[in-house]
């Protein structure tokens, strides 16, 4: 296995106390695989992506184990972390079209990155040059500021650089958020490419367009409210969904052709439960349309068949 997460909880502090934002996350991640990460805003998608590489501001390690390429990773040590940072493991962070330095250049923002991982900076010009033009971008670039680039071209350049040192595991953290539909099929065909390259073994990739990961993902967890609902190919995730929150989360999805006339989007009733208090039980039950009084216990996460992982008493 390339990645093992076992039990891993990550909350927030607060003044009224902790927000249970990833609790008691348990899977895994083969080698080469790609798996995609869905869920609405607030389930605790980019808590676990960034707490795999960096615990910061308020967050904070619980309990739990991460494993990579049989290494524990302390991720609860940002010290420590930094031995892996970038080269074991690295991420396209949410709004990554942001996340270059405006006052660098990039090639000198590029050097920097490098040297402080103790790399040679003139030893990667031509690779970095080569990667920049699999991506589509001329090496002027490396002399240009961010400002000086487009929304796609800043995109694609956080890719090259996040990948430069063939890290294990990649993750992407709404990649393609802010990008116009061409540009984003764009970036997602990209990330094919990089695993088919070897710049990455596997890749974790982030986002709430499930039509994303049905192009680009071997595989989609589903998380609902800190905890796992879901976990298959993405072909049986889309077309063949065990867990209601899946079903409801999948049939929301508009349908190329399908007018409204024909079929009018149904969404999901009610609101994500509160991770300062969550209730007992299933975190789903207040909103399932199949909740019963087995749902008060909170369900485990198991296989009800080969590589569909599930958290249902309906299905168990």
């Amino acid at each position: 296995m390339s990645l093992q997460i076992e039990n891993l909880k990550v909350y927030y502090r607060t003044l009224a106390g902790d927000v249970q934002a990833l609790d008691g996350v348990t899977f895994d991640i083969a080698d080469g695989e790609i798996m995609g990460l869905a869920g609405e805003s607030g389930c605790g998608k980019s808590t676990l992506g960034n707490s795999l590489i960096s615990l910061t501001g308020r967050m904070r390690y619980v309990e739990g184990t991460v494993t990579l390429d049989s290494t524990e990773l302390p991720i609860w040590d940002f010290g420590d972390m930094n031995h892996h940072r970038f080269k074991d493991l690295s991420i396209i962070p949410q709004y990554a079209m942001s996340a270059l330095n405006p006052t660098r250049k990039i090639g000198r923002m590029t050097g920097e990155l490098l040297e402080s991982r103790g790399m040679k900076h003139k030893e990667f010009i031509p690779e970095l040059k080569r990667r920049f033009e699999l991506v589509g971008l001329s090496e002027d670039v490396l002399g240009m500021y961010p400002i000086e680039l487009s929304g796609g071209m800043k995109q694609r350049v956080v890719m090259v650089v996040s990948t430069l040192l063939d890290p294990s595991l990649l993750i992407a953290d709404e990649i393609t958020s802010a990008l116009d539909v061409s540009t984003q099929k764009a970036v997602a065909e990209m990330l094919v490419e990089f695993r088919e390259r070897g710049f990455v073994k596997s890749m974790i990739v982030i986002t709430h367009d499930i039509s994303i990961l049905y192009q680009v993902a071997d595989t989609i967890l589903v998380m609902y409210a800190g905890k796992l609902a879901e976990k298959a190919s993405a072909e049986t995730i889309i077309n063949s969904p065990r867990h209601p929150y899946t079903r409801l989360l999948i049939s929301s999805l508009p349908e190329v052709g399908v007018t409204y006339s024909g079929k009018r989007l149904t969404g999901i009733a009610g609101t994500p439960p509160a991770l300062l208090h969550p209730p007992e039980g299933c975190r789903f039950r207040d909103r399932c349309p199949f909740a019963y009084e087995k749902c008060l216990e909170e369900p485990p996460f198991v296989e009800v068949d080969p590589g569909h992982f599930t958290a249902c008493w309906k299905e168990i």
